[in-house]
C-alpha cells in the first residue's frame, strides 16, 4: 500500500525514513519536521498538510550564488553582516505558505525577518550573510519545500513578464465558443414541424464535435477556477470560485448525459461562451488592479525633492525623478538616502533599520557605497549617484509592516460580506434546484447554472480599491501623496487636527531675522553657515538663507543633534553649538523666537525670528470649523496672540513642547476618543506623526520622507486642507453607492435566474458587466466630485 510523506504529502517511491512514528520521503522533509517542532511550529501541519513541494535533492545547484559578482547582482541590499534578498517563489499558494515563510526567523537564528508578497509570489528575506551564505539560504528554502526561482530576469530586478496563460485560455475559449455555436446552429434550425432529414441524420456528429470543442475549455481554460476552489476548500474556506466550478460541472456533465443518451444537444456552446465571457471579465479585473498598482509604485514619491550640488557648490532642489547617474547630492542629518550612491565627502553614519529591521549604524568613509533607504545620522554627506531612483523600492520601504497602523472598516466589511456570500448563494441554489426539480426537471439545470454563475461579489470587491485608487491619484496630482487606501478611509473619520507651528503653519524660509550680540567674524560666519546646512530644522534653513557669506564645503566633525533643542559640531577646529537658549546655557527672553550661537563655550549672540505665517491661514481655519484645532510648538509663547487672531476657533495651544511632549499630547486626545491627524515637518515630530491616527508630513522643498507619516503634503497647498479631507468623505459615499450598485445587481440577477428567466450564457455576460459598471461609476463620480475642489 502506497504511503505519503508526513511533511510534503507526496507518495513515497523510495525507502521510507521513519522518525517520531511518522514516515518521510527524504531527509529534507524529516529535517523540516524537526525544525518546526523544535520551534513550537507544529501547527503548520494543521494549517496545510500538503506544503509546498518535495525538497530538491540536488542542492549544489545554488553554490554559484556565493560568487561575489552574482551575489551583488541578486541581493537588494548588503551591508556589514546583513543582506536583504527577494526571491521568486512560484509555489506560494495559500495562507499556510505565507504563515511558514513569514516565520523563518523562528526556524533559523540567522534570518532576521521575512515578508511575503502573495500577489507577486515573492519572498523578501533579511539574513546574516556571514553565518548563512546566500546559497545556504536558497538550500534552506528548498528543503522547506519552497524552491526559489533565480534567473537573469529576476536578478535584473525587472518586473515579471506579463502572464500570457490567461490570454491563451481566453483565446481557446473564444475559438471553441465560435465553432461550437456554428456546429449547434443546425439544432436551432431543425425544430418545429419541418425537420430536415440531413440535419437530423448528422445531428449526433455535430453534437460530438461540440463535445470535443468543450473539453479543452473545461479542462484548460477553467483550470484557474478549479485551483482556486480546491486551495480554498483545503484550507476550509468556501470562496466564490466554488459555486462557479459547480455551475461549470453541472452544465458539462448534464450535456454529456444528453448526447450520450441522444436525449438532446446539451449546453456545450453555452458552456464555452460562459467561460469565454467570464475570462474576459478576469482580464479586465487584472488590468484594473495592475493599473492601480502601477500608480502606487511610481507616483507616491514625486513630492520628495533632494538637494543637488554642482562642482561650484551651488545648490538646487530637484525632484527624485530628475536624478541622473553621476549627479552630486547632499543628504543631511536624519534624511533618507534616496538612491544607491558613493560617498564623496563627509562622515557617513548610516542607520539601515529602515531596510534591515536592525537599529545598528554603519560607519562609511569616502569611496564607500551607500544603499538607498539608509538614513544618515550626523553631519551632511555629499554623494555621487550610481543608480537612478527606484520609486517602487522606496514605496515598498514606506509600506513595511513595522510602520503600519491599524486597518479599518471597508476591508473588514467586504471580508465579512464575502465570507457569507458563497454560503448564501449555495443555499439559494439548493432551494431553487429543489423547486425546479418538481416543476420542470429539464429547466432545473439551466436555473442552477445561471444562479451559480450570475452571483458574484467581484463588483463589491473591486469598488473599494478602484475608488480609493482614483482618489489617491487625484490627491497626488494636487500635491498630497497618500501611503495606501486605508489612509483615505481613516482621513474621512478625522475630527481633530493638531498642527506643529514652525515649518508647518509658518513658511520654512520666509522670516524677519535680526541679530543681537557681538560682531561675528567672517571666518565664524562661514563655519556657522556650513554647519547650518547640516540640519533640516526650518529655523536653520531660514538662517542659512539669511547669512550673506559664501557657502563653502567645510568638513564637519563630531556632529550631534538633540531633537527639539539644537546641535553641535567641530568646524575648522572650533566647537559650535546652535540651538535654543537652554541648549547654549543662556536665559531665554519671554515672547521671543531665537537661535542662539556659541563657539568654544563663548556666547556669540542670537538671531531673532519673527515668523511669517502661510497666506490664507485664517480662511483655512474658517473652513475647518467642524474640526477641533490644536497647535503645538517647540518655541516659546511669543506669538500666542498672533495665532489667536489668525485662528479664532483654535481649541488649545501649547508651547515649549519637546518631541516627547507632542507624542503624549496626541495620546491624551486619543484617550478621549478623538480621531487625530497630526501635521508636522516629519523630523522633530516623527513620534507624534506615528502615534496619531493620520500623520501628515509637510514638505516644501526638502527630502521629508519619513516612515512615520501616512501622507506627504506639499506645504504650498496646506491652506486647502479642508478640500482634501472633504474629498475623502465623498470617497466613502461613493464606495457605499458602489456597494449598493453591486447589491442591486446581485438581487436583480439572482431573482431573474431563480425565476428561470436567465440563461447561463447571459449570466456569464452580466458577470464582467457588473465590474465594468462599477469601474465606470467610480471613475465618473470621483472625477465629478474632484472638480468641485480642484482644477484640472
Amino acid at each position: 500500500m502506497a504511503e505519503n510523506c508526513f511533511h510534503c504529502g507526496q507518495e513515497i517511491d523510495k525507502d521510507r525514513i521513519f522518525f517520531d512514528e511518522k514516515a518521510f520521503c527524504c531527509n529534507g522533509c524529516k529535517s523540516v519536521y524537526e525544525i518546526l517542532n523544535a520551534n513550537n511550529l507544529g501547527n503548520f501541519y494543521e494549517l496545510n498538510k500538503n506544503s509546498g513541494i518535495r525538497p530538491d535533492e540536488n542542492l549544489s545547484q545554488f553554490d554559484y550564488l556565493d560568487t561575489p559578482e552574482i551575489f551583488e547582482k541578486v541581493v537588494d541590499f548588503s551591508e556589514g553582516n546583513t543582506s536583504v534578498v527577494t526571491f521568486k517563489i512560484p509555489v506560494i499558494h495559500c495562507s499556510s505558505c505565507i504563515w511558514l515563510l513569514e516565520s523563518l526567523q523562528d526556524l533559523n537564528n540567522n534570518i532576521r525577518y521575512s515578508q511575503v508578497n502573495f500577489t507577486k509570489k515573492t519572498l523578501q528575506v533579511s539574513f546574516n550573510q556571514n553565518e548563512l551564505p546566500l546559497s545556504e539560504l536558497a538550500k534552506f528554502l528548498t528543503n522547506l519545500g519552497y524552491k526559489p526561482v533565480i534567473s537573469l530576469e529576476t536578478a535584473d530586478k525587472k518586473e515579471a513578464a506579463v502572464d500570457r496563460s490567461l490570454t491563451i485560455k481566453v483565446a481557446v475559449a473564444g475559438f471553441a465558443f465560435g465553432n461550437a455555436m456554428m456546429f449547434a446552429f443546425p439544432e436551432y434550425l431543425n425544430t418545429g414541424s419541418s425537420v430536415d432529414f440531413w440535419l437530423e441524420e448528422f445531428a449526433p456528429f455535430f453534437r460530438f464535435l461540440t463535445f470535443l470543442l468543450s473539453i479543452p475549455v473545461v479542462v484548460y481554460s477553467a483550470s484557474d477556477y478549479y485551483k482556486s476552489a480546491w486551495f480554498g476548500l483545503k484550507n476550509k474556506i468556501v470562496n466564490i470560485d466554488v459555486p462557479i466550478v459547480l455551475g461549470i460541472l453541472v452544465l458539462f456533465f448534464r450535456s454529456v448525459y444528453e448526447i450520450a443518451t441522444n436525449y438532446g444537444p446539451g449546453y456545450f456552446d453555452t458552456l464555452c461562451g460562459l467561460l469565454f465571457f467570464m475570462l474576459l471579465g478576469k482580464i479586465f479585473q487584472k488590468r484594473t488592479y495592475s493599473a492601480l498598482s502601477y500608480d502606487r509604485d511610481y507616483k507616491s514619491f514625486y513630492p520628495i525633492a533632494v538637494t543637488k550640488v554642482d562642482f561650484g557648490g551651488r545648490q538646487q532642489n530637484i525632484l527624485l525623478s530628475d536624478i541622473k547617474i553621476g549627479d552630486r547630492i547632499l543628504v543631511r542629518n536624519q534624511e533618507i538616502i534616496p538612491v544607491d550612491a558613493v560617498l564623496i565627502n563627509g562622515e557617513g553614519n548610516i542607520d539601515n533599520s529602515f531596510i534591515t529591521g536592525e537599529s545598528a549604524t554603519i560607519t562609511k568613509n569616502p569611496g564607500d557605497k551607500i544603499f538607498a533607504g539608509g538614513k544618515q545620522i550626523g553631519s551632511i554627506l555629499e554623494l555621487e549617484v550610481i543608480k537612478t531612483v527606484n520609486q517602487s523600492y522606496l514605496t515598498q520601504l514606506w509600506n513595511k509592516e513595522a510602520f503600519r497602523k491599524e486597518e479599518l472598516g471597508l476591508d473588514t466589511l467586504v471580508n465579512q460580506i464575502s465570507k457569507y456570500f458563497t454560503f448564501i448563494i449555495l443555499g439559494i441554489t439548493l432551494l431553487a434546484g429543489i423547486y425546479w426539480y418538481q416543476i420542470d426537471f429539464e429547466k432545473m439545470f439551466q436555473v442552477v447554472s445561471a444562479i451559480l454563475i450570475v452571483a458574484c461579489p467581484c463588483a463589491l470587491a473591486l469598488s473599494t480599491p478602484f475608488t480609493m485608487g482614483h482618489i489617491m491619484r487625484i490627491l497626488g496630482r494636487n500635491k498630497m501623496y497618500v501611503k495606501d487606501a486605508h489612509t483615505i478611509e481613516k482621513m474621512a473619520k478625522i475630527d481633530t487636527l493638531v498642527f506643529d507651528k514652525t515649518g508647518t503653519i509658518t513658511y520654512n524660509k520666509k522670516a524677519n531675522i535680526s541679530f543681537e550680540g557681538q560682531e561675528i567674524a567672517e571666518f565664524d560666519l562661514k563655519n556657522i553657515k556650513s554647519l547650518l546646512k547640516n540640519s533640516n530644522h526650518p529655523l536653520s534653513k531660514s538662517l542659512y538663507e539669511f547669512l550673506e557669506v559664501q557657502d563653502e564645503y567645510l568638513p564637519i566633525e563630531n556632529f550631534k543633534e538633540t531633537a527639539g533643542k539644537g546641535y553641535e559640531a567641530t568646524v575648522r577646529g572650533k566647537v559650535y553649538k546652535i540651538g535654543s537658549a537652554k541648549f547654549t546655557n543662556q536665559e531665554a527672553k519671554s515672547l521671543e523666537t531665537a537661535v542662539y550661537i556659541e563657539r568654544d563655550g563663548e556666547f556669540l549672540g542670537k538671531y531673532i525670528f519673527k515668523n511669517e505665517y502661510r497666506d490664507g491661514l485664517a480662511e483655512m481655519a474658517t473652513e475647518l470649523k467642524d474640526y477641533k484645532i490644536h497647535v503645538l510648538s517647540g518655541d516659546n509663547s511669543s506669538e500666542e496672540q498672533t495665532l489667536k487672531n489668525l485662528i479664532p476657533n483654535i481649541t488649545e495651544m501649547r508651547f515649549s513642547q519637546s518631541p516627547e511632549d507632542k507624542l503624549e499630547y496626541i495620546k491624551h486626545l486619543q484617550d478621549q476618543g478623538k480621531k487625530v491627524a497630526m501635521l508636522g515637518d516629519g523630523l522633530n515630530d516623527a513620534g507624534a506623526l506615528k502615534q496619531s491616527n493620520i500623520g501628515i508630513a509637510i514638505a516644501d522643498d526638502t527630502n521629508s520622507f519619513t516612515p512615520s507619516s501616512d501622507v506627504i503634503m506639499n506645504g504650498g497647498v496646506l491652506t486647502k486642507l479642508h478640500d482634501y479631507f472633504a474629498l475623502t468623505k465623498d470617497a466613502m459615499i461613493i464606495v457605499k453607492l458602489t456597494f449598493g450598485i453591486s447589491f442591486l445587481y446581485n438581487v436583480v440577477g439572482l431573482t431573474a435566474a431563480v425565476l428561470g428567466e436567465m440563461s447561463p450564457l447571459f449570466a456569464a455576460i452580466l458577470m464582467p458587466l457588473s465590474s465594468i459598471s462599477v469601474v465606470a461609476f467610480t471613475s465618473l463620480s470621483t472625477w465629478l466630485r474632484s472638480r468641485k475642489y480642484f482644477k484640472f
